[in-house]
């Protein structure tokens, strides 16, 4: 009976230790997941402000935004970065008129996709940082699915000229 509670303290710390390693787990395939579901709608974003702009380059600007946007919407996942960058220059190389619809349309759509690509980056390097401590690594908890990568664009927000009253 005196060692009885030598037995109790260890269930007790393997207790804790199994505890803290599920929800250490639990953790990381939660952060996988959301940066996942966060890639998915930045893509979903990209691909909104793309249509976006090839319908104002059709109606407004021609041929150069036009194919800008058309190489962003077709562009293959190693080409994207390079495509996306490229439609956001033609963008800022362009007048934009808040009051034009469709000049309107490109720039909530930049403006959503700015704040995608944040939150996209801040859960990538979350579940990155979880993915790389020691423990995680050594148990390979992880294991089964890709590293979240990073969508490296420039800032999409498009500065627009404040309307200027009549005098």
């Amino acid at each position: 009976m005196p060692h009885m509670w030598w037995v109790v303290a260890a269930i007790v710390v393997v207790g804790l230790v199994a505890a803290y390693l599920i929800w250490t787990a639990g953790r990381v395939e939660r952060l996988q997941g959301r940066a996942e579901l966060a890639a998915r709608a930045l893509d979903a974003h990209l691909l909104r402000r793309a249509a976006a702009a090839a319908v104002l380059a059709e109606r407004r600007f021609g041929v150069e935004l036009y194919a800008a946007a058309r190489i962003a919407l077709d562009a293959s996942p190693d080409e994207r970065e390079a495509a996306e960058n490229d439609l956001t220059r033609q963008l800022r190389g362009v007048q934009l008129d808040s009051g034009d619809p469709d000049c309107a349309a490109v720039i909530a759509a930049s403006r959503r996709l700015a704040l995608s690509r944040q939150v996209h980056t801040d859960l990538v390097r979350d579940a990155r940082s979880a993915r790389s401590r020691p423990l995680v690594r050594l148990l390979r908890m992880g294991r089964g699915r890709e590293w979240p990568r990073y969508f490296d664009i420039d800032d999409p927000t498009l500065v627009v000229p404040a309307d200027v009253p009549a005098a």
